[in-house]
């Protein structure tokens, strides 16, 4: 198995294989990249790197890796919170103490933070990062580096994931999605920026858009506001949790739309509709209204507040 299932990044796979050959591995790594780079990829495979009981690791093969890759390895341990946009410091403190205790049977006990941590959350983690023990690994993970303090970046080694060249992209994709002609590969490479997860989900959401998205399209393509308000009042009802995936995906499909404006190929026939139905200035005026009521959700606004204001504020 070793590294091939992540694509590109050629060269964080040559210095992990080195690693493991010379079985010189840090104690903490921040693995970074923009959404869709392949950081719980990366994650996955360096555990198992760390926990392979072969001398080729990851085998892939033995007990260990394969516990890891299905996610059942009762040392590889993940620290989040769904409920929360940031990873509650309780959390943070209750990995912290455990992880004194020993591995149940693994040869060292990794912790995954896949999710944002808030300031006081990062100084509870400093004090293991200043004093692990020598079973210990953390793999941080994060869209945006410069979000942590530097007294926990400087001790992680780094690794950042970049972009994947079109024709290593190209091909994988074409094996995912075998229906897609070139044309619509081409525009997923060139909206994902070359970033593999991103790719995908522009695919998926090019040729069978969730109801909610597809409404939402319509109805502000053809600029008719009781469609727009037939889509949002029914959303006041929706919890917190539940709309912010979907206010997402609606700047999403604005931006899309607005980079079809640009000359840049369609991913699917949403933001074709909406590049050929409103102006640059509509779609990008749109987009920030979004991003202002993705804030006021995240905040202390309610839900059914949010929808009322994106009524008005889209009736453009």
């Amino acid at each position: 198995m070793a590294f091939e299932s992540l694509l590109g990044n050629e060269r964080i796979k040559q210095n992990l294989t080195a690693a493991a050959r010379k079985n010189r591995f840090a104690h903490f790594y921040l693995i970074s990249g923009p959404k869709g780079s392949g950081k719980h990829t990366l994650a996955k495979l360096l555990a198992a790197t760390l926990m392979c009981e072969n001398d080729r690791r990851p085998c892939g093969e033995c007990p260990a890796c394969r516990k890891v890759m299905a996610g059942t390895h009762p040392d590889f341990i993940t620290v989040e919170d769904p409920d929360h946009k940031a990873v509650p410091v309780r959390i943070i403190r209750e990995a912290r103490e455990s992880i004194f205790v020993r591995p149940n049977e693994g040869i060292r006990k990794i912790y995954l933070f896949p999710q944002e941590m808030g300031i006081e959350g990062q100084n509870a983690l400093l004090k293991v990062l200043e004093e692990p023990p020598s079973y210990g690994v953390f793999l941080i993970l994060s869209d945006n580096p410069e979000k942590l303090l530097p007294t926990v970046r400087s001790r992680c080694m780094e690794l950042q994931l970049t972009a994947v060249e079109p024709n290593i992209l190209r091909p994988w994709l074409a094996e995912k999605f075998p229906e897609a002609s070139r044309q619509q590969l081409d525009a997923a490479i060139r909206r994902s920026s070359g970033y593999p997860g991103q790719a995908i989900e522009l695919l998926q959401s090019g040729e069978n858009l969730p109801p909610e998205v597809e409404s939402f399209v319509r109805a502000y393509a053809s600029r008719d506001a009781l469609a727009l308000t037939m889509v949002l009042v029914p959303l006041e009802k929706w919890k917190r949790d539940q709309i912010l995936p979907l206010l997402e995906a609606w700047k999403d499909m604005l931006q899309e739309g607005l980079a079809c404006r640009s000359g840049m190929p369609a991913p699917g026939r949403g933001a074709k509709l909406l590049a050929e139905n409103r102006s640059s200035k509509d779609l990008l005026s749109a987009v920030e209204i979004l991003r202002k009521a993705i804030e006021y959700t995240q905040g202390n606004v309610s839900v059914a507040a949010v929808c009322g204001w994106l009524v008005h504020a889209l009736k453009q």
